[in-house]
């Protein structure tokens, strides 16, 4: 990091910032209490990022001054399993315990390279007006991405375990028996790089402000405006048949969409104790850019998608002749190698020709009182209404018309097909929060300070969009209608949180302060849900996750549910109902529980030391993140519920329409440690500063 400022004259200042950063960590693909990943199956993500800022600031009068920034960035972000260089692809094996053994470089990090240049430009300007403080500008920025996101250019292979019989995907696997294999490359050529993304798009933004400061109180209150406007030339290839199949083009982007943002705060000090505050106002709901890639990497006709189920890969021919999984099968790599470029009729990925910008409106409200000994007390209420939040569709699939018996609905395929993955806005209630906060600090006049923090919060949402990628988005979301997720509560809703800082400054040497601070958290887990396990296809729910369908609890002589189980399993199927307080009789709620609470207490001492020179000083550091873990292994451990859901039984769907229940697994109900955030670590540095 570099920065030059240069003092033009009194009135007018510039500086240039450049930024070079180069590191990489290295991560484990599909976690949690039932996976275990092998050490191929780890992934190098690395990012190369590089930025140059030009700022001038100018001041032409008392009263007005400017700002002009112009900026450059380039990134590359590239994903590598660790053991690319085999050529191997990703196996899945199901245990008999219900766990999954994952082997070979992750489907998703097989063909995975970002590169994005970014430009910016702002001029904004501030204009001082009696009581008035007006300020306006424009932003600019633009958006050059390549994206190569293609997931099985190395094959996965899928081995589950049988469901009538006592047959193990290991089994399977040492048979050389692959329930699914899936091949993607790039149409004609076999080449990913062919199929990569490439667009560009920009945003602007123009914006104007007016903050009054009253002269008969000790108020101010400020209006603003803010417009966002999508802009871009660039379009996804036409895909004829996708066209001529649901009605409208997949060639919408973001172009031309916009949302105007009002918005008024106010702030108020009723007395030299008590301060007063208050907002409203419209927020964009964060850049959906990052969804809009899968429109160009997806278009159905550059990206093909080959699947083969079953396959005894010990008796079918592989591409050069090679061993299974680390070449893949012939006819599949043949496949997209005879799709003529521009012909294919793959699952496409597409934005809604009406889709818009998602908001939220925010209300807050609070006050800070200071207690004549000193005692600083907050109280802050903030409500978020979420409006045309994103949401995935697969459009592929409709409403049968048919239900289950607990009221769930019978998904259908049009034309054969799923996959084809539609980026859209919620109709009807989009979700909404709901955030108190209370804090409480006081500073000793011996060198102690202390603050005592308190949030609840209580989240709603439709669909988390926690994925870059539209399958991913689709899938990994527990449910019972996949058409209409409908309102739960968000996967990121911690409802409690506790939080405490203790201080003591003392300068043991005169002029050079000691620091001793002691942090400490406290939060209920976040939510998870329990649902069916491996079962959405019985309800026509084609998706990539399997599992998440939402458990239905049968009443203790259900009619509608039959055992497909020993009389130990059915006992254990109903010690788990009890013990977990589920109620009988209906579908669990998504994100109904929570992992158990995490408490965490951090330590730092930093003490401040003599520079060189006038104007310099120094400071040594020690800290001790997760002291709790340090002084016992069983403390500062957070743990996580499985992901999208804990899958606990299987169920059919017999002639009766009643579930038949069978291969109940309480081991799946099990919360995971999250290793980095449960590991006690301890630094030693030194800061100088001139």
């Amino acid at each position: 990091l570099v920065k030059l400022d240069w003092n033009i004259n009194e009135d007018h200042r510039a500086n240039l910032i450049y930024n070079y950063n180069d590191g990489n960590t290295v991560s484990q693909s599909d976690t949690g209490s039932s996976r275990v990943s092998l050490s191929n199956h780890f992934y190098d993500q690395s990012a190369e990022f590089t930025s140059i800022i030009a700022s001038v600031y100018s001041d032409w009068s008392d009263d007005f001054s400017t700002e002009v920034r112009i900026g450059k960035s380039e990134l590359d972000a590239t994903v590598q399993s660790l053991d690319a260089a085999s050529s191997f692809g990703e196996m899945q094996i199901s245990t008999g315990n219900g766990g999954t053994v994952y082997i070979g470089p992750d489907d998703s990090r097989q063909s995975n390279d970002l590169d994005y240049d970014t430009t910016t430009f702002k001029v904004a300007g501030t204009y001082y007006l009696d009581q008035h403080t007006i300020t306006a500008g424009y932003e600019f920025e633009e958006l050059d991405v390549f994206n190569l996101f293609v997931q099985h250019t190395e094959g996965e292979y899928r081995f589950y375990n049988e469901r009538d019989s006592d047959v193990t995907g290991i089994d399977l696997f040492e048979q050389g028996i692959a329930n699914a294999v899936y091949y993607n490359n790039a149409a004609g050529t076999n080449d990913p790089n062919d199929a990569a993304a490439s667009f560009s798009y920009a945003q602007h933004t123009f914006y104007v402000q007016d903050e009054y400061a009253f002269t008969d109180l000790d108020a101010n209150i400020t209006f603003g405006l803010r417009y966002d406007k999508y802009t871009s030339d660039d379009v996804p290839n036409f895909n004829q048949n996708y066209t001529d199949r649901y009605g409208f083009s997949n060639q919408s982007t973001f172009d031309g969409i916009d949302l105007l943002q009002p918005r008024v705060g106010f702030q108020w000090y009723a007395t030299d104790e008590l301060e007063v505050r208050a907002g409203v106002g419209l927020f964009s709901g964060g850049n959906p850019n990052v969804w809009l890639s899968n429109s160009y990497s997806n278009d159905g006709i550059t990206n093909i998608g080959t699947f083969r189920s079953p396959v005894d890969l010990f008796n079918t021919p592989n591409v050069n002749g090679g061993a299974p999984g680390f070449e893949v099968p012939q006819d599949m790599f043949d496949e997209v190698a005879n799709t003529v470029i521009g012909s294919g009729d793959s699952a496409t990925n597409a934005v809604d020709p009406d889709f818009e910008i998602p908001s939220e409106w925010k209300y807050s409200i609070g006050a800070t009182y200071t207690t004549e000994n000193e005692y600083v007390i907050s109280l802050d209420y903030l409500y978020s209404k979420k409006k045309d939040a994103a949401l995935m569709r697969d459009i592929a699939l409709q409403d049968s018309g048919e239900t289950t018996f607990d009221g769930r609905p019978i998904y259908e395929s049009i034309e054969g097909r799923d996959g084809e993955y539609l980026l859209t806005n919620v109709s009807g209630d989009s979700g909404d929060s709901s955030v108190i906060s209370l804090a409480v600090s006081k500073m000793f006049d011996n060198g102690v300070s202390v603050n005592f923090g308190y949030a609840y919060t209580d989240s709603d949402d439709v669909n988390p969009m926690t994925s870059s990628v539209a399958g991913s988005n689709y899938g990994n979301i527990a449910l019972t209608d996949p058409g209409n997720p409908g309102v739960a509560s968000s996967d990121y809703e911690i409802p409690h949180r506790f939080t405490m800082t203790l201080g003591y400054t003392h300068e043991f040497v005169d002029g050079f302060a000691t620091r001793f601070n002691l942090y400490g958290e406290a939060y209920k887990g976040l939510p998870y849900s329990y649902t069916f396990d491996g079962s959405d296809s019985k309800f026509g729910d084609s998706n990539w996750n399997g599992s998440r369908q939402l458990l239905y609890v049968p009443l203790e002589n259900d009619p509608n549910v039959v055992y497909d189980m020993s009389a130990d399993e059915i006992n254990a199927f109903n010690d788990f109902i009890a013990s977990n307080g589920l109620e009988r009789g209906e579908i669990t709620g998504r994100n109904a529980e929570n992992s158990d609470w995490f408490v965490k207490f951090n330590f730092k001492v930093t003490q401040e030391l003599p520079g060189f020179m006038d104007g310099h000083k120094g400071e040594a550091f020690f800290v001790i993140d997760n002291l709790t873990n340090l002084l016992n292994d069983d403390w500062g451990v957070l743990k996580k519920g499985p992901f999208v859901g804990a899958s606990m039984i299987k169920t059919t769907i017999d002639e009766q329409g009643r579930y038949v229940y069978s291969g109940f697994n309480e081991n799946n109900a099990n919360t995971s440690v999250q290793s980095d955030a449960s590991l006690w670590q301890m630094r030693v540095g030194v800061r100088y500063t001139f």
